[in-house]
């Protein structure tokens, strides 16, 4: 299976497994390590444009979780950018997961993720200049 069948809108920026420290009581992988890979996705996208390389996460909406993902799971982030402020940039993300038993994937989650680009004192600094 390669993540290039997954029908995810967007780059490939992080993937990894679901391991079983990340579960809940349920014994599904828990929502917040599931949000925790998506800003770091939609970070490495922010941090690239960040004339800096620093950028905070300052806002996430519209989350929930359609599916959830099992131990084992293929977990992997597609991010797009929607819009790019003078400082700031709209990050759509997407979660799909690739079960290897089953060979099935599956949305998990997505939303906006905005990021505020900041120089060493956390201050909002310009993007970098859009290339041509």
């Amino acid at each position: 299976m390669s993540v290039k069948s997954i029908p995810a809108e967007g780059e490939l920026v992080i993937q990894t497994i679901a391991m079983p420290g990340d579960t809940n009581a349920n014994g599904d992988i828990f929502g917040g390590w599931v949000l925790s890979q998506m800003d770091l996705g939609g970070a490495i996208v922010a941090k690239s444009l960040s004339s800096s390389g620093r950028a905070a996460t300052v806002a996430i909406e519209g989350m929930s979780f359609i599916n959830p993902v099992k131990i084992g799971d293929l977990v992997a982030c597609y991010a797009n950018i929607i819009k790019r402020g003078r400082t700031s940039i709209q990050v759509s993300l997407q979660t799909w997961t690739y079960n290897y038993t089953t060979r099935e994937s599956k949305l998990v989650t997505k939303g906006i993720f905005t990021y505020v680009a900041i120089d060493n004192n956390g201050k909002p600094i310009p993007l970098k200049m859009e290339e041509n």
